[in-house]
């Protein structure tokens, strides 16, 4: 036979290695640095209520002034002007006036008074915070921030802007009597501890107002709602105020007997509600 071929294993051949090349990472973020954005604090609105009745010869200033005052910047301003039955052109005024987006009129045929024409400005008031505005030129809306600012942050629910801690000028010294006397009724019958009971800058937070029965129609608005807020619980924070007095001759039309409605006023919610 012949002989056998001898079968030698020869030992496995390596695998050819092929180096793979190493990715490079670049500015990959800590997972726990990363942050969805943050919504900004939403906007609220400021409704600014003015009751006007024949003011001709100032709705126009009054307006500007109002349309032009600085408010913080998370504010969105909304001006509800209530015509309450003028018959002396503001009216004809208002209505050259009624395209801007920020004006919201109301016109009654007849004159019902200052009380009247708040409560109608309130029931079409939206905002957040409600702030009254004389139509005359007694008071400088150049100074709502200073009223807006106890309420932004949350130390307040009711702001009046004293004017017996700020500027007085031109009042009549029976006008100051009557108001330091209403002042020191409110304290006495209310707590209130107040300067300025008759101020026409009051601002209020809407919660307080939502569900309040006022009954107001003249100038007994200020006695009603000090009151009725002090009722109900809230404190009032007074922050000083500039006042420029008018005379009638100017057009300025409360008188003695709405003085004695006042007294009366604070007297009979004291026992009613």
């Amino acid at each position: 036979m012949g002989a056998k071929a001898k079968l030698v294993a020869q030992p496995a051949r390596p695998a050819a290695f092929v180096e793979q090349p190493v990715p490079v990472l670049h500015d990959i973020p800590d997972p726990s640095a990363i942050r969805e954005p943050q919504p900004g604090p939403a906007r609220q609105t400021l409704s600014i209520i003015i009751p006007i009745y024949n003011e001709r010869q100032y709705v126009e200033k009054i307006l500007d002034r109002v349309q032009a005052a600085r408010i913080p910047p998370n504010l969105n301003r909304e001006i509800i002007v209530v015509d309450d039955g003028s018959t002396d052109g503001t009216t004809t005024m208002l209505e050259t006036l009624e395209g801007d987006r920020t004006l919201k009129i109301h016109r009654s045929i007849l004159n019902f008074g200052k009380g009247t024409a708040i409560r109608v400005g309130l029931h079409y008031a939206t905002g957040d915070y409600i702030l009254i505005q004389d139509a005359d030129l007694e008071y400088d809306p150049n100074e709502y921030e200073q009223l807006l600012t106890p309420l932004l942050d949350g130390r307040a629910d009711v702001v009046y802007g004293s004017r017996f801690t700020g500027k007085v000028k031109g009042m009549r010294w029976q006008n100051y009597l009557a108001n330091k006397m209403l002042s020191s009724l409110s304290n006495i019958l209310y707590s209130a501890h107040i300067t300025d009971e008759a101020t026409g800058y009051k601002v209020f937070r809407r919660k307080v107002l939502d569900g309040m029965p006022l009954r107001c129609k003249r100038f007994e608005f200020c006695p009603e709602i000090t009151a009725r807020v002090r009722k109900a619980g809230f404190q009032i924070f007074e922050v000083p105020i500039s006042y420029e007095a008018r005379t009638a001759k100017e057009g300025k039309k409360i008188k003695l007997r709405d003085a004695w409605d006042a007294f009366y006023t604070l007297i009979k919610y004291r026992v009613i509600s």
